[in-house]
């Protein structure tokens, strides 16, 4: 293991911008995360930045397999709308129009 190295990037600990639950969604600075434990504002928790994720998505969007997903942190849902909002990853999977959520692969993006 080299001298510097400090941790794995999979789950990293932060201050939570805004109160969030478990398994919800939330964007980090420029990352985006998903919270492993329930955490009030300002708590520090672990979020993380990999996987697979069953998220809240805008309504009557329907998505493709491998669609580009963004996070519209002023509604604290997934969308397929850039304009305004955060890449995080892509859809695994279909998901029709009138689904409340959808699966998310969560993707390191600059």
């Amino acid at each position: 293991m080299a001298k510097n190295f400090v941790q794995c990037g999979d789950i990293i600990e932060y201050a939570a911008p805004y109160a969030v639950s478990s398994g919800d969604g939330a964007l980090i600075g420029a990352r985006f995360g998903v919270a492993m434990v329930t955490l009030a504002q300002g708590a520090r928790g672990n979020f993380s930045h990999e996987g697979v994720w069953k998220l809240p998505k805008a309504a009557g969007e329907a998505w493709t397999e491998g669609v580009k997903i963004y996070w519209d942190d002023a509604n604290k849902r997934c969308t397929t709308t850039a304009g305004g909002n955060t890449l995080i990853g892509t859809a695994t999977a279909v998901a029709a129009s009138a689904d409340e959520t959808g699966n998310v692969l969560l993707e390191i993006v600059a």
